[in-house]
């Protein structure tokens, strides 16, 4: 699935990407943010992220690359978006995730790729609820939440690949069934 926002398009990862997605993510400040990712961080960890059979695994369900198109004459990949299905019903909840490159901090990137994947979510996969953490040491992940309409639903011990270790975090919740019933459907091209 692709989708299209004012400045960004969002699109699945091809194992030609690898060399961008490695420029954009290996930097011990992004990886030491996010849970998942190990530091150092090396090009056969794009490769394998961005291999055809990584998606198919189970832990994520939905995942897309985060492009920009108002930094030059071509779209460049400065972050990545998606949502890991959470247990229980197939369809009842996710947990979204993202990240970008840091010379793409600050712009309002996050929030606005986040709008997309949330109506997304909601319209097109058909999930009723979505959690979100961040670590405590990164509060802006945290604002960017709350413009999401993400509330904020108490603390958790979370992992840090990259830094071997378990972190302080908040955690956050979004009720996608109770945020308007009369909206049209999402408009959506195959």
């Amino acid at each position: 699935m692709f989708a299209r926002t004012a400045r960004l398009t969002l699109r699945p990862g091809w194992p030609e990407d690898a060399p961008a997605l490695f420029d954009a993510i290996a930097h011990e400040a992004v990886a030491t943010r996010l849970a998942h990712v190990p530091w150092p961080y090396r090009i056969d960890h794009a490769r394998d992220w961005l291999a055809p059979d990584a998606a198919a695994t189970g832990a994520s369900t939905y995942r897309m690359l985060i492009l920009a198109h108002d930094r030059g004459p071509s779209p460049v990949l400065i972050g990545g978006i998606g949502l890991r299905h959470e247990g229980g019903k197939r369809g009842h909840a996710a947990e979204l995730g993202y990240w970008l490159t840091p010379a793409a901090w600050g712009r309002g990137y996050a929030t606005e790729a986040g709008r997309q994947v949330v109506a997304i979510a909601r319209d097109a996969l058909g999930y009723r609820r979505l959690v979100a953490h961040h670590h405590l040491d990164n509060p802006a992940s945290g604002r960017v939440l709350r413009k999401l309409g993400f509330r904020e639903s108490g603390r958790a011990a979370r992992p840090s690949l990259a830094r071997r270790a378990i972190v302080d975090s908040a955690a956050y919740a979004l009720d996608l069934d109770s945020d308007g019933g009369d909206r049209p459907a999402m408009p959506l091209a195959a």
